[in-house]
Parts: structure tokens; C-alpha cells; sequence
């Protein structure tokens, strides 16, 4: 493999600014979608419909802002391992376009900016936020103690639904919002699992440790036994929420979804492994839609 040459010639004020927003990945919004469906998947229930603007404000931009807050932290652990992985290796900080004072910087920056909008929450919620941080900070270290680190996303990605319900009726979150929390967790797992089959050779060589890797040759049928028990426990949220057909209309649209997943990551090629990490984009928006419609128009 060829080894990454630092760059080191000065950047502009402009240039700095779009090595920024690529360490950040602004150019690839899947990440913040991921994040921002199971927030509104949350909101939406706490709220019986539609939640109040400034509470959705707040949690979409902060969703915007802690992604890119975790990609940031997530490059800057990552910076002796990125430029060995095919995938990774022309990122900012994999390539030394920027330093990693600079993505620490950035991680500072916008995950206190995030907080700044939680203070604008009640007390219940800005404490909750405190765990978000640590989980968000704490992730990226993860592949290097256990091969879980996919679970971690998990609960990392889905703290949002405690947080939302908190905000939303300040009150301490319900058994529901937990099996929401947990619903995600199964959901962010899987979806990354795919993700992580994309990089499994190269992490093999390097020695980072995944999901991927420790499922082995299981690892279809083990994403299909999580996308089932996701569905499960978004089918059980349906009924203690009291949603309507329109939900599980949406449910079984997200049901095809996990099912053409499956296809693309049949032969564990990289890029379908890909193309069915992106694809849950659709699973996410499914479900929701299906909330939305099913406070619209489901009677009572």
C-alpha cells in the first residue's frame, strides 16, 4: 500500500475552512440523517405530533453540530490508523492537510456549541446531555478494546431519544423512550455492521477490531436477527404509543428496506455492503413517515 505523504504547504484562510468542512464530512450528510430519524422518531411520540419548534430547533441542530463533532474526535483517534485504510486514507488529518490540534479544535468548538443550545432546555435534559458528550468522545476509542465498538455507535446515536422525551415533557423519560433507546441501538448496529464489512480486510491487517470481524461468516445472519428485533421493538413502541396503521404501513415499508439490504450484502462486496449502509437512510425516513401520517390522519 502506498504510504500517505504529508502535505505541508500552507493553506488559505478558504482552504482551511474546506479541509474543515471534509474532516466534518458536510459533504456526506448520511451520517447526520442516521442520527437526526431516530431524534424525530422520539420527538414526534413525545409530543403526541408535532413537538414544540424550539425543542425540534434545538435537537436538529444539534444533531448537525455532535456528528460533526463526532467525525472530527473520530479523525483525530483515527489519525495513525486512517492513512492504512483505503477508504480513509485522503482525509484531512489522515493526508496532514490539518494538524490534530486543529480537529481537536473543531471537536471543542461545535460540541460547545451543541451545548450552548441544550441550555436553552430544562435541567433535566442538559444533564442527560452530559452523557451524550461522553458517549460521542468515548466512541471512537472503542475498536481498539473490544469488537463491539458498533454498540457503542449505538448508544451513542440513540441517546438523543432519552434526551427528547426529557425536553419535550420534562419529565423523566418513560419505558417507552427506553424501548425506542433500544430499538435504536439494534438498528445503529446493524447498519454499521455493513458498514465495518466495507473495511473488514484492512482492519484485519491493522489490527482494529469490529463487528464485522467478530461475527465472521455469520455476519448476514446476524444483521438479519438485528434488523428483525429492530422491527420488533418499533412494532412494540407502535402499540404502547398508540400509532395507527399508518405506522406499521411504514413499519413494513422499512421491513422490504432491511430485506433488500440483505440482497446487497449477499456476496459481501464492499460496495453493496455500502450501498446497503446508505440505504437505511430509506429505513429511517419509513418509519418516521409513518408516525407522522399515522398522528395526521389516524383517528383519535
Amino acid at each position: 500500500m502506498k504510504p500517505v505523504t504529508p502535505d505541508t504547504a500552507p493553506l488559505s484562510l478558504r482552504d482551511r475552512l474546506v479541509q474543515y468542512a471534509l474532516l466534518t464530512r458536510l459533504h456526506r450528510p448520511i451520517g447526520i440523517l442516521l442520527l437526526l430519524w431516530p431524534t424525530l422518531w422520539a420527538l414526534w411520540i413525545a409530543a403526541e405530533g408535532m413537538p414544540d419548534l424550539l425543542v425540534l430547533f434545538v435537537f436538529v441542530a444539534g444533531v448537525a453540530l455532535m456528528r460533526s463533532a463526532g467525525c472530527a474526535i473520530n479523525d483525530f483517534a483515527d489519525r495513525d490508523i486512517d492513512g492504512h485504510v483505503s477508504r480513509t486514507r485522503d482525509r484531512p488529518l489522515a493526508n496532514r492537510r490539518i494538524s490534530a490540534r486543529e480537529a481537536v479544535g473543531v471537536t471543542v468548538a461545535l460540541a460547545l456549541t451543541a451545548f450552548a443550545l441544550v441550555l436553552l432546555m430544562n435541567p433535566l435534559t442538559i444533564a442527560l446531555s452530559v452523557v451524550a458528550l461522553v458517549l460521542a468522545v468515548s466512541y471512537p476509542f472503542m475498536k481498539r478494546f473490544h469488537h463491539l465498538p458498533q454498540v457503542h455507535l449505538g448508544a451513542a446515536f440513540g441517546w438523543a431519544v432519552p434526551m427528547a422525551f426529557a425536553a419535550q415533557t420534562g419529565e423523566f423519560p418513560p419505558p417507552l423512550a427506553w424501548l425506542l433507546f433500544v430499538a435504536t441501538i439494534l438498528w445503529t448496529t446493524a447498519y454499521d455492521t455493513m458498514y465495518a464489512m466495507v473495511d473488514r480486510p484492512d482492519d484485519l491487517k491493522i489490527g482494529v477490531k469490529s463487528s464485522a470481524i467478530l461475527f465472521g461468516e455469520a455476519d448476514r445472519l446476524i444483521i438479519g436477527i438485528l434488523q428483525g428485533l429492530t422491527l420488533v421493538a418499533l412494532a412494540l413502541v407502535g402499540m404502547q404509543a398508540g400509532l395507527g396503521g399508518f405506522f406499521y404501513l411504514g413499519l413494513g415499508i422499512a421491513a422490504l428496506l432491511a430485506l433488500y439490504q440483505q440482497y446487497l450484502i449477499h456476496d459481501r462486496n464492499p460496495k453493496g455492503c455500502f450501498q446497503a449502509f446508505l440505504n437505511n437512510n430509506w429505513f429511517g425516513l419509513a418509519v418516521f413517515a409513518g408516525i407522522i401520517a399515522s398522528y395526521l390522519f389516524s383517528a383519535g
